[in-house]
């Protein structure tokens, strides 16, 4: 007899409520509960793969050890008393430890209250994360605008009219920094009230084919795009609207002035968007209840901070920041932003000389540097925590080799993956439906103020642990190992309980328990006068840094294009970086793994649909099946992240089977945006060519 469970899903930033029919341990299936007051039966493929990662044949159950290149079983006690005494063994030469904290934990709320004390206890000096990969400009931007890095405004599409999304792919990705899953759903409800959806993007992205209007935009250009429609909506006056107008700095006068200083047809003929759509986006905007909105496109290119504030910008100029209908702050059942710091911008010295530090990371475009320096401050001791950085870091075979001259590298991990082959022990948590969930960070990015917690679906299993818990007693075996007292440690769950209590709504964790298809506070209100949290309590328009990199800027639009194809990375709706390519459900259907070109530049290169083609960057290159497509604009190619499961060594042998190659051993690690640090992964300058193969073959 089969049972069902109500939980909410984990891989992505959604946070879609399931339903988990079981039998036994055996899952039989996982659909889309339509009670969940956020999801309402909204479910992807992503959801379904929760029951490949559970019962995952070539899933780690127990910790490993690397001896030569052979990996030995080990128990737990061994383990955490054999990393403790290494660790202490390093300490005592004076060896640099750091982190890598990969995308999977972020949807992890035990193992996020929990990590912090084995950080502590390892005494790392450095951080790295996915974040510097993707979304640091977001954090930058809201800490010199709002003064917190989490406090964000999104989309009210449920109410919304109007919105444009500039490089983002919610049908694919079900929204990112944006938790609003059953997108398409919710876009036709808003074209079916009159509303209409305007994506701007390289290539015809699964939300372009269901839009109303695609605007193609060159790679790496979208500034001049976004600086276009500024001065157009400030053309019409640059007075705030009330109730937004005393909550705004004196900067606000430095605006106009400076987005005048552009010429209109030079920003359009940089970002190959005629004037007259540049103009008629602008028209659109300027009206109640639309929206603009960026995500990876804007992000992960040279001005990509730049982008973040002139697109906060254009919402706070049309009125349309912090309204019904336009972009919203969230209040969620956990108010994150009340309770965590405010973070904050510094520098961090680094073998490649100064760089940005946003939330006290390293950008991560240091990452194989500072594990090669030749110096005391290179990073002897590595801890990867759910992250594959062979795969998302830029050049990615220069951060596998450098891997490889670490004195202790401890690896949290299911299998034994393209970065922690490397490690000298992994150490696996148990599988997803042995643990609970709370939507801890996407929360406050919901489109509607709510919580969720769900308990375990399954007891867990003998002998395994959850990640929080290997945080937590390797950390104590450390501590130990030092001779030092161990800590008083919280667990996940009092941690939880207390942030519940003390956010705005007040519920105990046992209150929300109850819930089980999610609490739901309402829909999104206005709130910034009460959210700011700038030392004057003020939005601060045009912080000095923006102003500059603006002028940066300028100076580039006379820059002559390289005679190049220029690559962007893509997602796909069955993918979530390089984590789910062992779910054998989700690697079904056609390759995926395939470099989009425009007919004319494929024909041009004697490329035809299914040839193999060598694609090369000033750092590496690879070889590819080429798909021919017109969802991609002329000059522009497109590989999708997460992929390069070719390396030796590997234990998933689903994702081996269907290796591609990974985006990032093409991708450029001296390019980055000067003001956040966040890596450039997106308009790098490639050739395209027919593989030798494939030529010899004819």
């Amino acid at each position: 007899m089969t049972t069902i469970h109500k939980r909410t899903c984990h891989i992505c930033e959604a946070n879609c409520g399931v339903l988990v029919e079981l039998d036994g341990r055996r899952v039989v299936s996982i659909k889309g509960n339509p009670d969940h007051v956020l999801s309402r039966g909204h479910v992807c493929p992503k959801a379904t793969a929760i029951a490949d990662l559970q019962d995952d044949p070539d899933r780690l159950r127990r910790p490993v050890k690397r001896v030569g290149d052979t990996w030995h079983e080990l128990d737990w006690e061994t383990a955490f008393r054999e990393i403790a005494a290494r660790v202490v063994e390093l300490q005592g030469e004076g060896a640099r430890s750091a982190f890598y904290r990969g995308n999977p934990g972020a949807h992890d709320y035990a193992l996020s209250t929990q990590s912090g004390y084995l950080q502590r206890a390892v005494g790392a000096r450095g951080t790295f994360s996915a974040s510097t990969l993707d979304q640091i400009p977001h954090h930058y931007v809201q800490y010199q605008m709002y003064g917190h890095v989490s406090l964000a405004a999104v989309p009210d599409i449920d109410r919304s009219q109007m919105i444009v999304i500039v490089g983002g792919n919610p049908m694919a990705s079900n929204g990112s920094l944006w938790t609003v899953p059953d997108f398409r759903n919710r876009v036709k409800a808003m074209q079916a009230r009159g509303g209409r959806l305007v994506v701007v993007d390289p290539r015809r992205t699964e939300t372009a084919k269901v839009a109303d209007q695609w605007v193609p935009v060159r790679p790496g250009t979208d500034t001049a795009l976004l600086l276009g429609i500024l001065q157009c909506v400030l053309a019409e006056g640059n007075t705030l609207r009330p109730g937004l107008a005393e909550l705004v700095d004196s900067s606000w006068e430095r605006l106009k002035p400076l987005v005048d200083g552009f010429d209109l047809d030079r920003l359009s003929a940089h970002c190959g968007v005629p004037v007259q759509t540049i103009r008629a986006l602008a028209a659109e905007l300027r009206g109640e209840k639309a929206a603009i909105y960026g995500r990876m496109g804007v992000s992960v290119c040279e001005f990509g901070a730049l982008n973040q504030w002139l697109i906060q910008l254009i919402n706070l100029a049309t009125g349309n920041l912090d309204r019904e209908g336009g972009t919203m702050f969230p209040q969620p059942l956990l108010d994150l932003v009340a309770q965590v710091g405010r973070g904050g911008v510094k520098t961090v010295e680094t073998a490649r000389g100064t760089l940005p530090s946003v939330m006290g990371e390293i950008p991560t475009i240091a990452f194989a540097d500072e594990l090669t320096r030749d110096d005391d401050q290179r990073i002897r001791m590595l801890f990867v925590i759910a992250g594959n950085p062979v795969l998302s870091a830029p050049h990615g075979e220069r951060t596998e080799a450098a891997l490889a001259g670490l004195d202790l590298m401890v690896a949290m991990d299911m299998h034994v993956t393209e970065t922690s082959r490397h490690a000298h022990y992994i150490l696996p948590p148990c599988g997803p439906l042995e643990k609970d969930h709370f939507s801890f960070f996407f929360g406050p990015l919901a489109v509607r103020n709510f919580g969720a917690y769900s308990p375990p679906t399954l007891p867990m299993e003998q002998g395994v642990k959850a990640d929080w818990e290997i945080a937590s007693e390797l950390a104590a075996a450390i501590f130990e190992a030092r001779g030092k007292g161990v800590p008083n440690f919280e667990t996940p769950r009092e941690r939880l309980d207390a942030m519940l209590r003390a956010s705005p709504a007040g519920m105990t964790l046992a209150e929300v328990e109850q819930h089980h298809d999610g609490v739901d506070l309402g829909p999104l209100q206005p709130c910034l006068g009460n959210r700011l949290l700038t030392d004057d309590r003020k939005l601060h328009a045009a912080p000095d840094p923006l102003v500059e990199e603006c002028h940066r800027f300028a100076a580039t639009l006379d820059a002559t294009p390289a005679d190049a194809l220029s690559l962007i990375r893509r997602r796909h709706v069955r993918s979530n970086n390089s984590w789910l390519h062992n779910s054998q459900r989700l690697v079904k259907g056609p390759d995926r793994c395939t470099l989009m070109i425009h007919p004319d530049d494929a024909r041009a290169r004697g490329l035809a649909d299914g040839a193999l083609a060598r694609v090369a960057s000033r750092v590496g290159e690879v070889e590819v099946a080429v798909e021919v497509t017109e969802d991609v604009m002329p000059g522009v190619v497109s590989l999708p992240h997460g992929w390069g499961h070719h390396r030796a060594g590997v234990s998933w042998q689903t994702a081996a089977a269907h290796a591609g190659v990974s985006l990032n051993d093409l991708t450029d690690p001296e390019r980055y945006c000067r003001l956040s640090g966040n890596a450039v992964l997106n308009g790098t300058p490639v050739t395209v060519e027919r593989a030798e193969e494939a030529v010899a073959a004819e």
